[in-house]
């Protein structure tokens, strides 16, 4: 037995900080936030021969991908604010993970595949948008159609879609939960949202920060990538001081 309790303490995946570690990649995956981590990896080099691409010039036209009504006719807009107290939502579940829906600030549509779209244009809306996101990449059934729509237009985009969902239908016994937010900025169309969220596998619980970077784009909000490698800022908290208590 002693033989057996030595080998335990030494093994490393028996002491509690990579199990944590753990924990966070697999929550992580499992949110499906990971998709575009080796999207760089194993592209091809440019071919000395492309051509450069053509540099649009500067304009002050509005863009109109940056703009437009509701893709779903979801009235209210609201260009500037915060969001600084709970908003009144109706909980619901994806799996084991509840997400908030209000007939307010969205989600205003589901469609075919289950993706729930169409957010007010407003900082409720955004916060709305991002909630919804860090719980729809949870699921391997919907997520590939989930980012389709929810990744904004620009350079990364197609390198994202490229990687999938990830290894997130080979994970399980990992349970997530919203447990509150900030409202970073809002300047009309861009708006950055901080989700927190509480996990727990095998016995142990870890608090996570999203940050969603959104931009305004077709009538709705959408994830804005800068960094194909890290589509999401993501880090561990050591508890919730600072957030917006909300969940539910």
């Amino acid at each position: 037995m002693a033989t057996d309790d030595n080998e335990q303490e030494q093994s490393p995946f028996t002491r509690p900080g990579f199990i944590i570690a753990a924990i966070v990649v697999a929550i992580i995956v499992v949110l499906g936030i990971v998709v575009g981590i080796n999207a760089t990896r194993d592209q091809a080099s440019p071919s000395p021969t492309t051509e450069p691409t053509d540099v649009a010039a500067p304009t002050d036209e509005p863009s109109p991908v940056a703009s437009g009504p509701s893709v779903c006719g979801l009235e209210g807009q609201e260009l500037s604010g915060t969001v600084s107290t709970p908003p009144e939502a109706q909980w619901e579940f994806q799996g084991t993970t509840a997400y908030p829906t209000s007939p307010t600030y969205g989600p205003g549509e589901t469609d075919e595949n289950g993706v729930r779209y169409c957010f007010q244009h407003s900082p409720e809306g955004a916060l709305f948008a991002a909630a919804n996101a860090a719980v729809q990449g949870s699921n391997p059934e919907t997520v590939g159609p989930w980012l389709e729509y929810f990744i904004a237009e620009g350079p990364h985009r197609d390198v994202i879609l490229g990687q999938g969902q990830g290894a997130a239908d080979e994970l399980a016994g990992v349970r997530v939960d919203i447990a509150g937010f900030r409202v970073l900025s809002y300047e009309g169309d861009t708006a950055r949202v901080d989700i927190a969220l509480r996990g727990s596998s095998q016995g142990q619980t870890v608090n996570l920060s999203m940050v969603y970077t959104l931009e305004w784009e077709n009538g709705d909000w959408k994830l804005t990538v800068t960094d194909p490698s890290a589509p999401i800022n993501v880090a561990t908290i050591p508890d919730l001081s600072g957030y917006i208590a909300w969940g539910a």
